[in-house]
């Protein structure tokens, strides 16, 4: 039965669309995980002190491009520029970390 002349099936799907907590997310955070890119933009000046974790999504059939995902200390996501010199020396700081334990 529609309401007002919009079947409940579309006004439902437009209600939980706009409740997503994606929604409301800051620029270039990324959004929820599904088969596209998750990175829009990625964030400017984010000081190496205040990323928790680095998450790296190679390029595949969902995306054409890497990604980088830093999850800072603050709880909150960014996207990173994985061609920039800073998240290459992150990076590479991980990964020879990571091979000396």
């Amino acid at each position: 039965r529609a309401l007002g002349g919009v079947a409940p099936a579309p006004l439902l799907l437009l209600l939980l669309l706009l409740l997503l907590p994606g929604s409301q997310r800051a620029a270039g955070a990324p959004l929820a995980s599904e088969l596209r890119c998750q990175c829009l933009q990625n964030a400017q000046g984010i000081h190496p002190k205040n990323i928790l974790s680095l998450q790296v999504t190679p390029a595949g059939p969902h995306c054409a491009r890497t990604e980088v995902i830093a999850t800072l200390k603050n709880g909150k996501q960014a996207c990173l520029n994985p061609e920039a010199p800073m998240v290459k020396r992150i990076l590479q700081k991980l990964l020879s970390e990571g091979s000396a334990n």
